[in-house]
């Protein structure tokens, strides 16, 4: 039985990957999840898998060499899939070194342990072992708004916030292990993820709650920075794909060929819940453009991202499966059935950031 050890896998990638992997394989693998559950890593994201015999949780933090080591001596692990990573840039603005730890020395550590429970005694590593680093477009800084440029693999790292610049460092560790030990990894970058357990301080659930509660939708800026949407189950297909039939030690984009400006996204998700609430739902009065709010605009922001998949669909086969439209009504239904995941995410200390974040 192949084991998997995913990190971050309470988070909202995360644990759609875990969801799709034991969907997929059944009782053929096994799933060992370490997440530190900061705010955004939630148990109640696994809790219809937290009884599977195949599925283990561990909670650790990834800059705990110590707990890392355990797990790689208890276990034969086969695959890491190291999702764990501070994400948010808002944050990441207000607290920088917090994502420099997580996503630099985090990543640090998981390559140590993985390299020495892999490494055989002639430098070179066990047959079948394999680490995928999963990344963002966002190291690739920003592109023309007016130009039909992309993102490729080969596109020079530019990042421009805290956030994006902890993770262009963690990418650049993967690639020294990889150019320095032929460690067996792969890096995806992927654009922005959107779908079921996606917590509400990103775009599109936050405004999906904040439109049903009549509450205002703040937009920095003019609301006319673009990006590339990426429905998560198709990441997490994507994910499993370069494991299986990506060549060791290259890097490989993941985009959803969905590029739309942050004010459309706003109107499509508007437009798309008048359609679904049904008639007599009081909510349909909430949602309304008047809700629209511009707030001041975030430092460093990227005007643009777009990114072409199109080295993972040559040498591997993949493509997004999701188009918008589909992908946002799947997403709001799943929101209108998980209404108490929602409120146990925005209470208490979110509410507070908040406020703070978004205040005009």
């Amino acid at each position: 039985m192949r084991t998997y050890l995913v990190t971050g896998g309470a988070g909202f990638i995360g644990s759609n990957y875990i969801h799709y992997m034991l969907r997929k394989y059944g009782d053929s693998i096994r799933i060992i999840n370490v997440d530190a559950l900061t705010y955004a890593g939630n148990l109640e994201n696994l809790k219809d898998i937290e009884n599977r015999s195949n599925y283990t949780f561990v909670k650790a933090d990834i800059c705990d060499q110590k707990a890392i080591t355990k797990i790689f001596a208890e276990n034969d692990i086969d695959r890491v899939v190291h999702f764990a990573a501070e994400s948010h840039v808002d944050r990441s603005i207000k607290n920088p070194e917090v994502f420099v730890q997580t996503n630099v020395l985090g990543t640090a550590v998981m390559l140590n342990c993985a390299k020495a429970a892999w490494e055989l005694p002639d430098g070179g590593f066990q047959e079948g072992k394999k680490f995928l680093h999963v990344s963002t477009d966002e190291v690739y800084g920003s592109l023309p708004e007016d130009d039909h440029a992309f993102f490729y693999e080969t596109t020079p790292y530019d990042p421009h916030s805290p956030y994006s610049a902890s993770k262009a460092g963690s990418d650049m560790l993967v690639k020294s292990y990889m150019d320095t030990y032929r460690f067996p990894a792969n890096i995806t970058n992927c654009s922005n993820n959107y779908g079921p357990y996606q917590f509400p301080e990103k775009l599109i659930p936050l405004i999906i709650n904040n439109a049903l509660q009549g509450r205002k939708l703040p937009v920095y800026g003019d609301g006319k920075n673009v990006r590339d949407w990426l429905y998560v189950e198709d990441h997490a297909k994507a994910i499993d794909m370069v494991q299986e039939q990506g060549r060791l030690f290259e890097t490989y984009n993941i985009g959803g060929h969905n590029e739309k400006q942050n004010i459309e996204i706003i109107h499509i998700i508007l437009e798309t819940l008048q359609e679904m609430l049904p008639e007599g739902d009081p909510r349909r009065e909430h949602v309304n453009e008047g809700l629209i709010t511009y707030v001041e605009d975030r430092k460093g922001h990227d005007r643009r991202y777009a990114i072409a998949p199109d080295k993972i669909k040559a040498e591997i086969g993949w493509e997004p499966d999701t188009m918008f439209k589909e992908g946002i009504r799947k997403t709001i239904q799943w929101f209108f059935e998980h209404e108490d995941w929602m409120k146990n995410v925005t209470s208490g200390d979110y509410q507070k950031y908040y406020n703070e974040m978004y205040k005009e």
